[in-house]
């Protein structure tokens, strides 16, 4: 399975395409989840309130990624970072 086209990379990097990876609500009601700029596989992870978070996506026309493109993600990153044989592209 690969990412959809709108999930991947365009040929220049578009930093108006930003993408959002929810990762969990705490019980505290903090929002954790990954934020990315042009590329969903280069992110940086934040934390904030939940109505933060939600005024952050509108703020940002956030394209929300699935659990299966982030599933994805993790995979490829797991290629790189551990270079598990018999995975590939």
């Amino acid at each position: 399975m690969h990412l959809p086209a709108y999930a991947r990379p365009p040929r220049e990097f578009d930093i108006t395409r930003r993408f959002v990876r929810f990762r969990e609500q705490r019980e505290d009601g903090f929002v954790e989840f990954d934020f990315s700029i042009g590329d969903p596989a280069l992110s940086v992870e934040l934390v904030m309130p939940l109505r933060d978070y939600q005024s952050f996506c509108r703020a940002n026309r956030v394209i929300y990624l699935t659990r299966d493109e982030g599933a994805l993600l993790d995979l490829d990153q797991s290629k790189w970072r551990y270079g598990q044989p018999g995975l590939s592209d």
